[in-house]
């Protein structure tokens, strides 16, 4: 959600993640491809805050790394011999991130706003969506397309409400 290696984008998410901590929640815009369909760059999320015992298989979630705010789904919840972890994967992606440790999770994904729809985010993909995560993994140009495709859709059916993301 944030471009990595520079100091403001590294004070962003200090500050992202200190006003989740205090606050419980935060509203942010999505910038990135990798949770496409579910998230579209543009989208903007809600977090609430959440530990990482909260957090159940296929939920979304956002956390912070190296500089930068990323929004994954759970794939698993693990332990390590020392402290619990969360495995974590992009929709679009093929492989999973680092394990993400509990001082690292900001907290759950409970809102999208995408236009002026509000979308509950659902606890995993449905067969259909996972027919069109199998096309967008291998394919930067078909993401390209879905994202155009959809954004025409919107506009052509603009009160059209949805439910599950």
């Amino acid at each position: 959600m944030n471009g990595p290696g520079t100091a403001s984008a590294t004070v962003k998410c200090e500050l992202a993640g200190e006003v989740v901590r205090t606050f419980g929640e935060l509203r942010l815009r999505v910038l990135g491809t990798s949770m496409v369909p579910a998230i579209h760059p543009g989208d903007l999320i809600s977090i609430q805050r959440a530990s990482v015992s909260e957090i159940l298989p296929g939920q979304i979630v956002v956390y912070s790394r190296e500089g930068r705010l990323i929004a994954h789904r759970v794939v698993a919840r693990a332990s390590s011999p020392e402290r619990p972890l969360l495995i974590l994967r992009g929709d679009r992606l093929r492989q999973n991130d680092a394990p993400v440790f509990s001082p690292e999770l900001l907290g759950k994904v409970h809102l999208i706003e995408r236009g002026q729809r509000r979308l509950q985010p659902a606890a995993g993909l449905s067969m259909w969506e996972r027919m069109i995560v199998r096309l967008l993994r291998f394919s930067d140009r078909a993401t390209y397309l879905y994202l155009r495709l959809d954004a025409g859709r919107q506009r052509l059916f603009p009160g059209r409400t949805e439910c599950r993301v």
